[in-house]
């Protein structure tokens, strides 16, 4: 894995029968965006609509997370460039686990771990500037750590070298209102890595 392309890398995660997840597969959900973005956000598993799709962070959550790179200066790729604005920085999307547990679940450590090797080689090829990990699975992915997230927030992380700012899921913040103002913070702090 540690030596593959982006295209090998997405055929290899459309294949893979490495755990029991491949019953449930309906499509892989490898990624999406600039694969050289400066910005890489890499979510929790995903709901059903993902599964289908085949893109993180879909309906509301997707919706909101695109008001949010709005507001930093970030971008997703095929979004048209706002007025103003025709230099925003790309983003890169993926999910730390890239088929959706069954009935809803929450993935189990070692799928989780049958992942890791893809979403490693991921980071590497984007070589992004920063990584927010939005979620408690994304956390534990990259950070190794099930710490409450309100213990590593504010603090930057590292991942293979790149800056990791921990923030919650789009998901989360549609659902719990009040913690929208934790990750402007968040995201700010992400900018300030991102322009360092």
């Amino acid at each position: 894995v540690d030596q593959m392309d982006w295209a090998t890398l997405q055929t290899t995660v459309a294949s893979c029968q490495a755990c029991d997840l491949c019953a449930y597969r309906q499509q892989p959900v490898f990624g999406v965006g600039d694969v050289q973005a400066d910005w890489m956000f890499i979510g929790d598993p995903q709901v059903e609509a993902e599964g289908q799709q085949g893109e993180p962070f879909v309906g509301q959550a997707k919706t909101l997370l695109d008001n949010m790179l709005k507001a930093v200066g970030v971008r997703r790729q095929g979004l048209p460039p706002v007025e103003g604005q025709s230099h925003l920085a790309q983003a890169y999307l993926t999910c730390a686990v890239k088929c959706r547990p069954p009935a809803g679940r929450n993935p189990e450590a070692t799928e989780l771990g049958m992942c890791a090797g893809y979403l490693s080689r991921q980071v590497a090829l984007a070589k992004p500037k920063v990584i927010l990990a939005m979620g408690r699975f994304a956390i534990q992915s990259l950070l190794g750590s099930t710490d409450p997230m309100g213990k590593l927030r504010g603090t930057v992380h590292e991942f293979q070298g790149v800056p990791v700012v921990v923030t919650y899921h789009p998901t989360n913040l549609l659902r719990t209102s009040a913690d929208k103002a934790k990750a402007w913070a968040d995201l700010v702090l992400a900018l300030k890595v991102a322009q360092a």
